[in-house]
């Protein structure tokens, strides 16, 4: 499952769910938890089921929802309202480590079967470090539970709960507490054998800045980004395709150990290669589809 561009969508705003399905992301997220004030919860629920059923047909994204957290109590009630087919995953917030997988999970299986969908149709992408004990637990997530495909992080609710003042530095770079859950987050997904993808980048008004960062994503190992404009959705997918000659190189390797299959290491172009770039290889050519 792709997941380079995941584009958040207010759940009770019609009018930005429209726009966004023609944006080029790879999934949309409706929001059921922050974008919707506690009041209209109940009537963001009806609505997602609408659009849920009137979008099960064939499209080039995938259709999430982001529920409310498990200590809401509100948690059951979102998911009785969106899981149904057209559904595609849940996006878990403030998850405490691998065990509230396994509970929203077990949730998730009875309405999975009423709806009459295949069991583990529906997947699950955790936001995992926006409390302080999710950052002690980030490796519990491996063994990967079958229906987690992607970690990512958040910084405004890890800062809240720490009593942080800013979680950033004069020059818009992250302060250390957040460089330490981004590299944890980045380390558990590969541990758990999942896509890791950076959090947002908040100034949506700022195009060049916010390639430039994804580069930098792209580089220490994340797979794609969440957005919170449809405007950002292009330079997300731009800064995270590989290039030309990446590609080409890519597929140089690959070519080269293929064809010399009891090799650990190869030289191409006066350099060495081993098996650690074989396997970086094939993600770039996995990247570039």
């Amino acid at each position: 499952m792709r997941l380079t561009s995941l584009l958040f969508v207010p759940a009770d705003s019609e009018k930005k769910f429209e726009k966004a399905k023609g944006v080029g992301a790879d999934g949309l997220i409706l929001d059921l938890e922050d974008s919707v004030a506690p009041p209209n919860k109940a009537a963001a629920r009806e609505t997602l089921c609408g659009w849920i059923d009137a979008n099960k047909g064939p499209r080039d994204w995938s259709f999430w929802v982001r529920v409310n957290p498990l200590d809401t109590g509100m948690t059951a009630e979102d998911l009785k309202a969106v899981v149904r087919p057209g559904l595609d995953g849940i996006v878990l917030p403030k998850s405490n480590g691998g065990q509230d997988v396994a509970t929203i999970s077990a949730m998730i299986d009875p309405l999975e079967a009423q709806a009459g969908m295949s069991a583990g149709h529906i997947k699950i992408v955790v936001v995992a470090t926006e409390t302080a004990a999710a950052m002690f637990n980030l490796g519990s997530y491996a063994p990967a539970h079958p229906r987690l495909v992607a970690l990512t992080w958040g910084a405004e609710d890890l800062g809240a709960v720490v009593g942080a003042t800013s979680n950033k530095e004069a020059d818009g770079s992250w302060t250390q507490p957040y460089q330490l859950a981004r590299s944890l987050c980045l380390f558990a997904a590969a541990n758990a054998g999942v896509q890791a993808l950076d959090t947002l980048y908040a100034d949506f008004r700022n195009p060049e800045g916010l390639e430039a960062s994804c580069r930098v994503s792209r580089r220490d190992g994340f797979v794609g980004r969440l957005a919170i404009h449809p405007d950002q959705v292009a330079g997300i997918r731009r800064a995270f395709a590989p290039s030309e000659a990446d590609v080409a190189l890519a597929r140089r390797i690959v070519a080269a150990f293929d064809g010399n299959p009891g090799l650990g290491t190869i030289g191409l172009d006066g350099k060495m290669y081993d098996i650690p770039h074989l396997k970086q290889a094939r993600r770039t050519l996995a990247s570039a589809g």
